[in-house]
């Protein structure tokens, strides 16, 4: 620990009463990637059950994708699947077990997710499938529980006697500990079987419910005490196709519901298959079980990845898709799909509050459709609050338009999205300060920094205060995404990680927590007074300078007629037309060649390939680049401001396979988006005059002389301290959250005002580390959590020490 700096007043106003904090501020945001779902929350154990699995989903996929024939003791059998006589006509593939000499038994075997199937020692596990003979005969079915060297845990003997599909139902109870066990299915009869939704899930399952949720995971997510849970998504929620009979379609609810045999499976854009196990039945019941209100977001009928948008005449569909949805959730039992909820066990209301059209779409297409589904849930159903998107970035032209369209439709939130640099996190602290009051709140519906560390964590901490103060605004806040399956990671960072038998929250996981669970109902009138008061805050990165190139990702690039110019002087710093090659350039990755007029990566299979060049320039500079491409994925890149290898700045102009132009930073090896538009499309073959300007901080971007980004980065800044305070009714306690991202101890006298007396005994909870990369992990999953210890010597004014990186929450009492 260094030394504390010069002290400081931190005052704190009871009687000056603030914004009232949302009970629900603080949620959970759930989407179906990285196997978040089957894998993951729901406990389901056999990978593709219903021998659903397609090259649709991935082109990987087949439809005996995690299964594989077994035949033991000279058996001789066969495997293949059907779709002549379903068990239901959603899901159409089962599985035929031809056996022609059986041996000591021949069948099938999954093998799970992960590593295998996760069993334990004297836990039961509920085993269901349905099958069928072809001549109405009698099989012996054997269900084993198995390692991979055949050591038996569990075994269930089933006699399958109809020539119809009937489900068979076996309890199995494990004699052994494995994370790599499989299921076997195995007969010693001869002929046919015809086998579908083969099914084992354990016995304790979240609040023990049959076919229910992985108790782990979701008691994780329980004890975060979230106010609301996001769902579907995301991404998921508006890519597909506008057909919801497609295998690809768009996140449907109504598929989503009753018997999970009939409930079809789907396309997951995340590039794996949904079994629709966990549907919105499922989702709503969860949100019950843990006091979360839920949200769920709906498909605005428009596409903007691919630019599918439904007619404006043929719309009735999807807004009857939303108001059944209402109706589901808290329709009485006497409307209908308040009796198929009451069907499907639940007569009572779910007390759905919100509800979301679209996710991040900010063009033409989205807000023409959105205000008919506003108007018709506003004349339906007024207390519901109708959620519209301003985007995924949190400025720029998208942001501004999207804020510009819900201001005009009147919108109740607005669904902010930001994932951002730790330095955007401490720099934006003030965000909301003077955000606009009269118009529709915010909802924060995904956001977090580009990482696990504990200095992604703290400096999400020292945002979450200025939320927090903010509360007449932000209303709605919830960190994203939510879980990941160590095995089939599609994002990073993740709230909670899990394998096929672990789960461990992340040093990120542990503030939301802390601020979930010290929240309070008031904000109050909180004030910090340094001595000197020139100690504002840290500054970084003066200008933008470093070495200046090109780049390309997966993609054939040719760049021409290079240069790099002073704005004010206008001379030239350097200039090359590549006729031939030049020491100058420094490549860091690709196939580079300077010959005749032009500079060559002829790679497309090389991601962040980059050569640049040295070049003294002053504080204002432009880029000139000529750029053809010439095959792959994606389009062109200008590289600025260049460090060394992990710290710099890209302008990446056909981006996210060839649909976005953004502007990105690299820090310390997390690269960002600062900015980005949508809609973008490099042609292969055609000639881009590229240019960057750069005054200052000040950024921008042109292609053919068109204005394309314009924006001003601003120096990062670091507060002396993140703080705020509130008063919860229920206990009396005054509770502090305070964040020091120095690295000094902080030193300041606390004063509450507006009090009778504070008890002397108070509560401290503390979230620090070792180090600033310390993360938590399979091995260590506990390496950085909360430490709570009572605090005392406490009065209405008194010393305390905030550590250097640390997050703080004092609970204070009162009379």
């Amino acid at each position: 620990m260094t030394t504390a700096q010069t002290p400081g007043r931190l005052t704190v106003d009871a009687s000056r009463p603030g914004p009232v904090l949302n009970s629900e501020m603080y949620g959970a945001f759930f989407e179906d990637l990285n196997h978040a779902a089957d894998g993951g929350l729901y406990a389901e154990l056999v990978q593709n059950r219903s021998f659903e699995f397609d090259p649709i989903d991935n082109e990987d996929y087949h439809s005996l994708t995690a299964w594989s024939l077994v035949t033991r003791g000279g058996g001789i059998a066969s495997i293949h699947t059907a779709q002549e006589n379903p068990l239901s006509p959603n899901n159409p593939t089962y599985v035929v077990l031809d056996v022609t000499t059986p041996g000591t038994g021949a069948g099938l075997m999954n093998h799970g997710f992960n590593t295998g199937i996760a069993v334990q020692e004297g836990e039961r596990y509920h085993f269901t499938f349905y099958c069928r003979c072809d001549d109405n005969g009698s099989r012996p079915v054997q269900i084993r529980l198995e390692s991979q060297t055949e050591d038996l845990f569990a075994e269930a003997l089933i006699t399958v006697e109809s020539g119809d599909w009937v489900q068979y139902k076996a309890v199995l109870t494990s004699s052994g500990t494995d994370t790599a066990a499989r299921l076997v299915l195995l007969t010693t009869g001869t002929g046919r079987l015809h086998m579908d939704m083969v099914s084992l899930f354990p016995e304790k399952t979240f609040n023990e419910r049959p076919g229910g949720l992985r108790k782990d995971i979701a008691r994780l997510i329980a004890e975060l005490k979230p106010g609301f849970m996001r769902f579907p998504g995301g991404c998921l929620v508006h890519d597909g196709s506008l057909d919801p009979e497609a295998r690809n379609s768009m996140y449907r609810w109504k598929n989503t519901i009753g018997d999970v045999a009939s409930r079809p499976s789907r396309r997951n854009n995340w590039s794996y298959n949904q079994s629709m196990g966990l549907g919105y039945y499922e989702y709503f019941q969860f949100c019950e079980d843990i006091g979360a209100a839920p949200l769920p977001v709906l498909p605005a009928a428009y596409n903007p990845h691919h630019g599918l948008e439904e007619p404006l005449d043929q719309l009735g569909p999807w807004i009857d898709d939303a108001l059944d949805l209402i109706e589901f959730a808290n329709g009485t039992t006497d409307t209908v799909w308040g009796a198929k909820r009451a069907e499907l066990g639940h007569p009572e209301p779910f007390g759905l509050q919100y509800i979301a059209i679209g996710n991040e779409e900010v063009r033409q297409g989205y807000f023409d459709r959105y205000p008919y589904f506003q108007n018709a849930i506003r004349e339906k159903h007024p207390e519901i609050k109708v959620i519209c998107s301003s985007g995924p970035q949190p400025q720029g032209e998208d942001y501004e338009t999207g804020w510009n369209y819900s201001r005009q439709f009147q919108a109740d939130l607005v669904d902010e999205h930001y994932y951002a640099l730790p330095s955007w996190f401490l720099s934006n602290w003030h965000r909301y300060d003077d955000f606009d009051r009269s118009g529709p709140k915010v909802f924060v519906g995904e956001y977090a920094s580009w990482g696990n560390k504990f200095y992604n964590a703290l400096a999400e901490a020292a945002y979450m205060t200025g939320l927090e103060r903010n509360a007449d605004v932000v209303k709605l806040t919830c960190y994203a995404p939510m879980l990941a399956n160590i095995d089939y990671v599609n994002w990073r960072p993740n709230l909670i990680w899990f394998n096929n038998h672990q789960a461990f929250g992340s040093v990120n996981y542990y503030v939301q927590q802390m601020f979930s669970l010290n929240k309070g109902d008031v904000v109050l009138h909180s004030e910090l007074a340094l001595n000197p008061p020139s100690n504002e805050h840290t500054a970084t990165e003066e200008s933008i300078r470093g070495r200046i190139g090109v780049g390309t990702f997966r993609t054939s690039v040719k760049y021409m007629d290079f240069t790099i110019s002073d704005n004010l002087a206008g001379t030239t710093y350097f200039s090359d037309s590549f006729q031939n090659h030049s020491l100058l350039w420094k490549i860091r990755e690709g196939d580079w060649i300077a010959a005749a007029g032009g500079y060559v990566q002829s790679s497309t299979d090389l991601a962040d390939c980059r050569s640049t060049v040295s070049a003294d320039v002053s504080n204002h500079y432009t880029i000139s680049v000529k750029g053809v491409k010439l095959d792959g994925e994606e389009g062109l890149r200008i590289i600025f401001g260049e460090q060394d290898r992990n710290n710099y700045y890209v302008w990446n102009y056909g981006g996210w396979i060839n649909r976005l132009s953004t502007l990105r930073k690299c820090v310390d090896g997390t690269e960002a988006t600062i900015i980005e538009i949508d809609q973008v499309s490099v042609e292969t073959g055609r000639e881009y005059a590229l240019k960057v300007e750069v005054s200052g901080r000040h950024i921008r971007c042109y292609v053919d002389d068109v204005l394309i980004h314009d924006l001003i980065d601003p120096v990062s800044t670091i507060e002396p301290l993140y703080y705020t305070a509130s008063k919860d009714y229920a206990s009396g306690d005054i509770i502090i959250k305070a964040v020091n991202a120095q690295e000094d101890e902080l030193e300041v006298q606390l004063t509450l005002e507006g009090v009778d007396r504070i008890g002397e005994i108070g509560k401290v909870i503390e979230l620090s580390a070792d180090s600033l990369d310390a993360e938590n992990s399979f091995a260590a999953p506990q390496r950085v959590v909360p430490v709570s210890k009572d605090l005392t010597g406490l009065g209405k004014s008194f010393t305390y020490r905030f550590p250097g990186h640390s997050v703080t929450m004092l609970r204070l009492k009162t009379d």
